[in-house]
């Protein structure tokens, strides 16, 4: 018994999907990484037939029913697999018939090539923005310095003019040295540190939707999609208010400039993942926040540079929005991705719930 109980501890804590089928392709038995890939419950799910849990192939099933009367291992890579939910997840797995009491048990190794290729780009993503952050942190200090040259021999210049109709000159020229120096400090970002209490994720998002309700007049519809059960996350709500306000307002500017006649909509949408992977560190649970729209989509050449500063897909656009909330998001530790095609946009932020966390 305590060899069974440990045994079952280490499949239960294996981040490697695992899931037993009886010789009759039923499930008897799936660990907590199964559960979560295929967004279903083991204890619930017990004795469900295969195509139950998920769909692949036809020649899937046959497959599967050789290794059980053959006893033939297999393995096969980057399988499509649609789950309940309709969400479809390339994997690579591996099917090992076991022998028990005369009964011939096949053992599902899943293995979801998705998650290792988000944290590759993911990786490669945080790469470039902290380059781009060195280049501009460069590039805005030499530029600063002269710009506080030019501003106070402008002053003193104001000073020596002998009408004051001259001054108009030296003003514009005080003026745009202004402009410019807080251009550099809204591209360097806020260097205060976020000032974190436990908020609910809803109040943030319910705040920014009564702003865009009020600033639309009815232009768009606004569709909530919430998870009450979601618990308190530690953030700073002004600044997580300030980094969905930048993605819901382009949302909206995007609706407005599309030509089509189609109403414009807007989707605020939470859920709870849990054992997620966020840079090098797994998380049991996090808070996923999604902004979705129905507008044009973002043009797939700007798609991997959109949150660099300067970066704009509209002609009146400073580009620095989508920047800042980058900032925003990894100051808590988190994460935001963005799918586009024309009609649908998601951007998705990833905040960790928990406080402890595992290395990945």
């Amino acid at each position: 018994m305590i060899n069974d109980a440990l045994h079952r501890l280490l499949l239960d804590n294996l981040t490697t999907a695992t899931i037993l089928l009886n010789a009759e392709l039923r499930l008897e038995y799936m660990n907590p990484a199964a559960e979560m890939l295929l967004a279903v419950s083991g204890q619930r799910s017990h004795g469900q037939f295969i195509s139950e849990l998920f769909t692949e192939s036809p020649e899937a099933l046959s497959s599967l029913r050789q290794a059980v009367e053959h006893a033939h291992p297999f393995t096969k890579r980057e399988a499509m697999l649609t789950s309940l939910a309709g969400q479809t997840i390339t994997v690579d797995y591996a099917v090992t018939p076991i022998l028990n009491r005369s009964q011939t048990l096949l053992l599902l190794e899943v293995h979801p090539r998705d998650r290792l290729l988000r944290i590759t780009k993911e990786e490669a993503q945080l790469s470039k923005q902290e380059t781009t952050k060195l280049l501009v942190r460069g590039l805005a200090h030499e530029i600063k310095n002269p710009l506080g040259g030019i501003r106070g021999a402008a002053q003193l210049l104001s000073r020596e003019l002998p009408e004051e109709s001259l001054k108009d000159y030296t003003n514009v020229i005080i003026e745009e040295a202004d402009r410019l120096r807080n251009l550099v400090d809204r591209m360097l970002g806020s260097n205060k540190l976020p000032s974190l209490s436990i908020t609910n994720i809803h109040e943030v998002l319910e705040r920014v939707a009564s702003l865009i309700e009020a600033e639309a007049q009815g232009s768009i519809t606004l569709v909530r999609d919430y998870d009450p059960s979601i618990p308190d996350v530690l953030i700073d709500r002004e600044q997580l208010i300030q980094a969905v306000l930048n993605i819901v307002r382009n949302a909206m500017q995007a609706l407005a400039a599309q030509s089509d006649l189609r109403l414009g909509r807007i989707s605020l949408r939470t859920r709870a993942l849990r054992q997620f992977t966020i840079g090098h560190t797994r998380h049991r649970l996090v808070v996923k926040v999604e902004i979705i729209d129905n507008g044009p989509g973002i043009p797939p050449e700007l798609q991997e540079t959109i949150f660099y500063p300067m970066v704009s897909g509209r002609p009146d656009g400073t580009g620095l929005g989508l920047a800042i909330t980058q900032n925003i998001i990894s100051q808590h530790q988190g994460l935001i991705e963005c799918e586009s095609h024309p009609g649908h946009t998601v951007f998705s932020i990833f905040l960790p719930l928990d406080q402890g966390a595992a290395p990945s």
